[in-house]
């Protein structure tokens, strides 16, 4: 395992591929990705119990499902960076015919990928699904998902949490990134959550809060005590809260940065923020 030191240049790698990877195409979401930077860095560089290669059952691993689908960008560095498919291939994101497209997808067999994701509100139902089925099937391992603020606005996401909860499936941490953003502006303008650990918890899931997700360290050990509370009857939900687009200081906390590219001039402004490292495709 990477050290906090080594995964923190990690993160920052992760940032300046996120960066390249949209202004290449100038199309992405590069907001929602920088912000969640720290939470895909810790799971797949500290926490999740992981078997070299990629297999799509995931039998006796940890698995993970990213429903909030536009935020690829984080999605395929990181997968990259720890090993599921070549960095270089990062060049080819939303080109044509390419294995990384916009959303994540299936059919085109990107290790790593077990869900198509983009369609807001479905991916706690396939990660319960998942849950279950290793319940079922006697693997003690555990499902991981993300979702976006915003995206606890379909309604599909609190069937889904009535039917963890009803059935106790307790290998489960789903977390959702509360940044406060979303592409039409603020998420308590656009559609309040209220308050949405009252809620969640009122619908039988076990909550706790990560106060600061762009902090490597409360990171790790929110995922940690995510990890000691399963096994015990409930699902566990993480409520991280993020700055969108965080490390470059122009971007950060703008909701335009949900799914706007840089410019040329607007990336070596922010490249310059983010020290370059020896990973660099």
């Amino acid at each position: 395992m990477a050290s906090v030191a080594e995964m923190e240049k990690i993160c920052t790698q992760v940032r300046r591929d996120i960066l390249r990877m949209v202004h290449a195409v100038a199309s992405g979401h590069p907001g929602g990705s920088m912000g969640c930077t720290e939470y895909f860095v810790a799971l797949y560089f500290e926490i999740m119990k992981r078997k070299p290669g990629f297999d799509m059952d995931g039998v006796g691993e940890d698995v993970f499902f990213l429903s909030n689908g536009h935020i690829s960008p984080v999605f395929y560095s990181v997968l990259a960076r720890s090993g599921y498919f070549p960095v270089s291939e990062l060049a080819t994101f939303r080109k044509l015919n390419t294995r990384l497209q916009g959303h994540p997808t299936t059919h085109e067999h990107l290790p790593g990928v077990r869900m198509a994701s983009g369609s807001l509100g479905q991916g706690l139902s396939v990660a319960l699904g998942a849950a279950q089925a290793k319940k079922l099937n006697g693997d003690n391992s555990i499902v991981y998902s993300l979702h976006g603020d915003g995206e606890f606005q379909e309604g599909q996401i609190w069937e889904a949490l009535l039917f963890g909860a009803h059935h106790k499936i307790d290998n489960i941490i789903s977390t959702m990134d509360y940044n406060g953003k979303q592409i039409d502006g603020d998420t308590s303008d656009v559609m309040s959550l209220g308050d949405i650990e009252a809620k969640i918890k009122a619908f039988g899931w076990d909550t706790m809060w990560i106060e600061n997700g762009n902090d490597l360290t409360q990171v790790i050990a929110g995922l940690n005590e995510a990890k000691s509370r399963t096994g015990k009857g409930k699902p566990v939900f993480i409520i991280m809260r993020t700055e969108m687009a965080y490390g470059v200081d122009f971007m950060q906390g703008h909701h335009k940065w949900h799914g706007n590219a840089p410019s040329t001039e607007q990336l070596e402004k922010a490249l310059a923020q983010l020290p370059e490292t020896i990973w660099d495709y």
